[in-house]
């Protein structure tokens, strides 16, 4: 069986607020690629809960963090369609997004 491994790095301020992070994806090709804001999610199987890590760094544009959570929402509705072949959901999920979009202002 093959392993591989994603890491982020992150430094924090002396209030423990970040303020650089960098990625690294070795199957990726990806080695300390700076970035400003990550989400990641896993699933809790006993729990049968969603645990979440949402980390931005202090600079972080509140302009990009808008358009970054947009493009979050199209993704769900990419992976829902894939992971369950309900089309209309993931449409509802794109539509949801284009309203998000709308109402955030975000200049695209």
């Amino acid at each position: 069986m093959k392993k591989t491994q994603i890491t982020i790095d992150i430094e924090l301020d002396e209030n423990n607020v970040p303020e650089k992070m960098t990625w690294n994806a070795e199957d990726g090709g990806v080695e300390k690629e700076e970035t400003k804001a990550t989400m990641i999610s896993v699933w809790d199987d006993k729990k049968k809960e969603a645990l979440r890590i949402d980390l931005w760094t202090k600079d972080m544009p509140v302009d990009q963090m808008k358009m970054f959570l947009h493009q979050i929402l199209i993704s769900m509705g990419n992976t829902y369609e894939r992971a369950t072949g309900e089309e209309d959901v993931a449409f509802w999920l794109e539509q949801m997004a284009e309203e998000f979009a709308q109402k955030a202002a975000i200049k695209m």
